[in-house]
């Protein structure tokens, strides 16, 4: 059997995807993957999500520059969510220029902002727009 083919990938063919980076186990982001980006994360060894909004690939770094470089792959139990423990180039995962998209902790009845802005996001994306 195809290692893909043991995936229970949703009804849209996606299955969710968590990156965490390899040394400290910090949970950076939440993306999805389809079939083939998932058989193209583990050719290329870095992380390749399914943009649903693009509805397309999506290479994590083409138009940051923050790519991550992947060490392990692994499946949870009911074979529907994959963990990519991963080297954040860069440091900074999420597209606020924060090292984590999980930056929010609820307090008091609110989500609070604990983490800081590490590079401006109009600066991240303009040093790698393609021309």
């Amino acid at each position: 059997m195809n290692w893909l083919d043991e995936i229970n990938w949703n009804a849209d063919g996606l299955v969710p995807a968590i990156a965490q980076d390899h040394k400290t186990g910090r949970v950076l982001m939440m993306a999805w993957m389809n079939r083939e980006a998932l058989s193209l994360t583990a050719q290329e060894q870095r992380a390749i999500y399914w943009s649903r909004s693009r509805a397309r690939l999506w290479r994590k770094g083409e138009e940051s520059g923050h790519v991550q470089q992947l060490h392990e792959l692994r499946l949870d139990c009911d074979a529907d969510v994959i963990i990519l423990m991963v080297e954040q180039i860069g440091g900074i995962a999420c597209h606020t220029g924060r090292e984590s998209c999980f930056y929010r902790v609820y307090e008091n009845g609110a989500w609070k902002v604990v983490e800081p802005v590490l590079k401006d996001p109009d600066a991240i994306y303009a040093e790698h727009k393609h021309e």
